[in-house]
């Protein structure tokens, strides 16, 4: 592929880097990897930006110098790839949307216009990522609000961080659900977690739905799959509404990046 082909989209959250690899607008790969070091991103600016480069960091021969947007909540992080000729970084003033206030996050923004030009508006967007978030746009693509908590992980932690007699849980191992009736520590842990958790993101489902009655819902996030199974487990008469996709985030990336190719075209085409 040429640059102008293929091109990356890099998503910067607070715990991980989110990468997708496209060719124009069509997404070709995902993937995942840890926040990673100056030393790091200087080697992937000379030897490639391969799924394969960013988890072994062993590429031996340069490769292709793609385009690369990125969208990031972590300044140092964002801040390393500003020696790269062909990054470009997006603000909150890139996205779309209306009614937007200064402080909210790039992330919930982007993942909110990646589900509008990909399912439609109005959206709520549940994503849970380290934070667990709300967010939700009306038919005019204008920011309805939303809400912030701790998302699973954190949760987990801050019990077994904070108290002298708990134990820290890995949220993984709370699969299947546990019952909310539970006889061990552990599984009292996961029960209240979860299943709190659960009965929040219904509420603001269900109210979501009483402003907006034919509103899609969709998860994100890295344990969006987890609490979509969850629900639908718990609660059957959601699912006609509610759909698990992942990247949001990346899609509202690729849709801002054509957007703009589209103005550059329309603005030096012949008259």
């Amino acid at each position: 592929m040429t640059k102008a082909e293929m091109w990356l989209a890099l998503a910067i959250g607070n715990s991980r880097l989110h990468w997708a690899q496209f060719h124009g607008s069509t997404l070709q790969h995902t993937w995942n990897t840890p926040h990673l070091s100056a030393e790091a991103v200087q080697h992937l600016i000379h030897f490639g930006f391969t799924p394969d480069s960013l988890r072994s960091l062993e590429r031996s021969h340069p490769s292709p110098t793609p385009d690369l947007v990125i969208a990031s909540v972590v300044p140092a992080q964002a801040a390393l790839w500003q020696q790269y000729p062909y990054a470009h970084f997006l603000s909150l003033d890139d996205v779309p949307l209306t009614g937007m206030y200064p402080t909210l996050g790039l992330d919930r923004a982007l993942a909110v216009w990646g589900a509008i030009v990909t399912i439609g508006a109005p959206v709520l967007v549940i994503d849970a990522g380290t934070a667990l978030t709300f967010t939700g746009a009306n038919a005019e693509h204008q920011l309805v609000g939303g809400a912030i908590l701790p998302g699973l992980r954190l949760q987990f932690q801050s019990l077994g961080q904070s108290t002298a007699a708990l134990p820290e849980l890995d949220p993984t191992i709370a699969a299947p659900l546990p019952p909310r009736w539970a006889q061990t520590t552990e599984t009292a842990i996961a029960s209240g977690v979860l299943h709190t958790v659960l009965a929040g993101i219904e509420s603001f489902i269900r109210n979501w739905w009483q402003q907006f009655p034919t509103s899609a819902v969709v998860l994100t996030g890295g344990d969006g799959d987890r609490l979509y199974a969850y629900l639908t487990q718990l609660q059957p008469d959601l699912v006609p509404h509610l759909t698990y996709v992942s990247p949001l985030i990346t899609q509202g990336i690729c849709a801002i990046r054509a957007a703009r190719r589209a103005a550059r075209s329309n603005q030096t085409a012949p008259e």
